[in-house]
């Protein structure tokens, strides 16, 4: 079975420096229908204006993921860590017990990515950063793991029954991946268009997954997508 949350059915606040589309529930944009699937309760679509972005703010119990698609974006905690995201660069932050954070755009570019915020199998998790690059090469023509419990593959670690991949597809090119009996998974197109088992998807598409083993991903234009494998 597969569900299809469109593009044009997300939530969406512009606030002049900030442009961002919600797939779930967030801020003002409440729909009950809408509150996450399984341990994903946040894909937000952001775009932030040069010279500006989200000042020192809270979070707390909670897996948070950062997926730069264009730009910069730097990232500062109260933990110590300072990093700069750039295109292809993921970090994975466990708010945990409790963490402030920044992340502002100083370039004199647009920065576009996609914050993802994971449910953690507990609560009370001490805080901790980390940050990566997974170029494209490895990412070209199929699905490459990028976050995992164990750190696998040279993954970032996450603390929750979930495995995200990445992948980039030129126009034409199709890449495969089994889903195991039980499991769940939502695919998100961050770019381009494409068919997910002969349906049609476009940037922004959104896909709950379940009772399904084989999905077939094909882009009709150049495709960047984002699958999620969960519990």
């Amino acid at each position: 079975m597969m569900i299809v949350r469109n593009s044009e059915a997300r939530g969406h606040a512009n606030h002049g420096w900030l442009d961002s589309h919600h797939t779930f529930s967030f801020g003002d944009y409440y729909d009950p229908s809408a509150m996450g699937f399984r341990s994903l309760r946040v894909i937000n679509e952001d775009r932030v204006a040069p010279r500006s972005g989200f000042g020192a703010h809270p979070h707390r119990d909670m897996e948070i993921i950062t997926y730069v698609l264009d730009g910069q974006l730097e990232h500062r905690d109260s933990m110590g860590s300072v990093g700069v995201l750039r295109a292809g660069e993921m970090q994975r932050m466990t708010a945990g017990t409790g963490v402030r954070h920044s992340e502002m755009n100083n370039s004199d570019e647009e920065v576009h990515f996609l914050q993802i915020w994971i449910l953690p199998e507990r609560k009370g998790l001490p805080p901790d950063y980390e940050q990566k690059e997974f170029p494209l090469a490895e990412r070209q023509g199929r699905f490459r793991l990028v976050v995992s419990p164990e750190g696998q593959d040279g993954s970032l670690k996450v603390n929750q029954d979930l495995r995200l991949y990445s992948t980039v597809l030129g126009r034409g090119e199709k890449t495969e991946y089994t889903l195991a009996p039980g499991r769940h998974a939502w695919l998100q197109v961050a770019r381009g268009a494409g068919t997910l088992n002969g349906v049609a998807l476009e940037a922004g598409d959104g896909v709950a997954i379940s009772e399904e083993s084989r999905l077939e991903l094909s882009a009709t234009e150049p495709l960047e997508a984002l699958l999620f494998d969960l519990g």
